[in-house]
């Protein structure tokens, strides 16, 4: 959660000794955004090379003054515009939805959080924000340098200085790294989740604060459940976005008819995106089950096969599905014919949420 992943973070941009790149779709200038506003000031003037890409819609409440700081202090700053270029200026949807912090070439994470007090759970509307965070080190890091080196040079039309030399292994666990997005010569996103719910042959467990598949994620999951394949999908039971969160309850049904089952989270706000495919494959990412993540956003996906680290998840999943409670047609029946219409309504405007 927030706590643990900003300490690990923060230590982590305190042992820079050539060059951090950060970047994150949302940026708050409060509390927890101005602790690492310090700490990227800190290490620039200590002459350490800063890269700093934010989304331009994601932070759009970002103060001027906050990046003033960091250039003022010597932080390199990029930004990620939608409609940027001539080819490409009635593509407003576009949004650079990655969190990626790379230290030196060595040392990497990716999760869900931004940046922001209401990540560490201090907020009036959510008590507790549950999400995850991964930390890697070793080789695999070059491979999420890479997103943000090509993500860098989209915003800003040229290369930051680092290093490609390969860093110490330091475990023996396999990590693949998948940035997708609208970029791609294929709908990335959305093959590499339908091919991890085809691979599934005992469980396919999917946890997404946003859940507004295509149709094509929407017949892996029915034939998952149809052919034995224990398949559960955790949502928030309490949303930050009503309209995609009616949207969400408009699948229920094309999906639990096939066997599928879905919970709601209670314990709060669940904003981690994470799958569990058998004992064998996991992924934690930025990529929700929406159609903007799957085919509009720019994400990035960490995957892990290792036995060790699946039992971790495996153990985290438990617990949050422990506070989760079952979610069926009945339930929706039961409610008001104005929420129900507002199901309806909602999964109208699906493409885009």
């Amino acid at each position: 959660n927030g706590q643990a992943t900003f300490d690990s973070i923060l230590n982590g941009i305190a042992t820079a000794q050539h060059y951090i790149l950060i970047q994150f779709f949302i940026v708050h200038a409060d509390d927890l955004g101005n602790r690492i506003k310090a700490a990227l000031i800190e290490r620039a003037r200590a002459g350490v090379n800063v890269y700093f890409l934010y989304d331009k819609v994601g932070s759009v409440r970002l103060p001027r003054a906050y990046i003033a700081d960091l250039r003022d202090a010597g932080v390199h700053v990029g930004v990620f515009r939608v409609g940027r270029g001539w080819l490409n200026r009635f593509r407003v949807n576009f949004r650079n939805h990655r969190k990626v912090i790379v230290v030196d070439g060595e040392k990497s994470w990716v999760g869900g959080h931004n940046i922001g007090d209401v990540y560490l759970g201090k907020s009036r509307r959510f008590k507790t924000w549950r999400d995850t965070h991964v930390m890697m080190a070793g080789p695999v890091t070059l491979a999420v340098q890479l997103s943000f080196v090509e993500d860098w040079h989209w915003a800003c039309g040229r290369l930051p200085e680092v290093s490609w030399a390969p860093p110490p292994t330091v475990g023996a666990e396999p990590v693949l790294c998948i940035p997708t997005g609208p970029g791609d010569l294929v709908e990335s996103c959305s093959l590499m989740i339908v091919q991890a719910i085809n691979a599934a042959t005992r469980r396919c467990w999917m946890f997404s604060p946003y859940f507004v598949p295509d149709v094509a994620v929407i017949k892996a999951l029915q034939l998952a459940a149809m052919r034995g394949v224990d398949v559960r999908i955790v949502i928030p039971a309490n949303p930050d976005k009503r309209v995609v969160w009616w949207a969400a309850h408009s699948y229920l049904s094309e999906v639990a008819v096939a066997g599928v089952r879905m919970y709601t989270y209670r314990e709060g706000f669940m904003h981690q995106k994470v799958f569990l495919v058998d004992d064998a494959l996991a992924g934690i990412g930025t990529a929700n089950l929406d159609n903007r993540s799957l085919r509009i956003n720019f994400e990035i996906t960490m995957v892990f096969t290792e036995p060790t680290f699946l039992k971790k998840i495996e153990k985290m999943c438990l617990a949050d599905l422990a506070v989760s409670d079952p979610l069926t047609t009945d339930d929706v029946y039961r409610c008001s014919f104005f929420f129900r219409l507002a199901i309806r309504a909602a999964r109208l405007f699906s493409p885009i949420l």
